[in-house]
């Protein structure tokens, strides 16, 4: 028994098994819409798969890149805080030294 499939329930779900699409009865012979070959379908299909599996990938990335600029801002604003530390610590030493070279002097 062969039955042909119907729009809900094809017999295959393979596109190149598929019958190719034929142009509208109803539309005009210039119409706007070109033929449908199943080589376009199966191109854009692929690349448009191949594109969405590559997602994840350029998210990632970007993500990954974020991060890095972050830790870059950070460690930036580490190594700022720390070296205005220092120079605070280096201006009282230095004020130390001239109290007690200036007790020197007096005495």
């Amino acid at each position: 028994m062969n039955i042909a499939g119907t729009i809900d329930r094809p017999l295959t779900h393979d596109p190149q098994k598929q019958a190719p699409m034929k142009p509208s009865t109803y539309e005009p012979a210039g119409s706007a819409t070109e033929d449908f070959t199943i080589s376009d379908a199966k191109d854009s299909r692929q690349n448009r798969t191949r594109e969405m599996q590559l997602i994840p990938e350029a998210m990632a990335r970007a993500h990954m890149r974020e991060r890095l600029q972050e830790a870059e801002r950070d460690r930036q604003a580490v190594r700022l805080a720390t070296a205005r530390r220092m120079q605070r610590r280096a201006e009282r030493a230095s004020m130390r030294a001239r109290r007690a070279l200036a007790m020197a002097v007096m005495q």
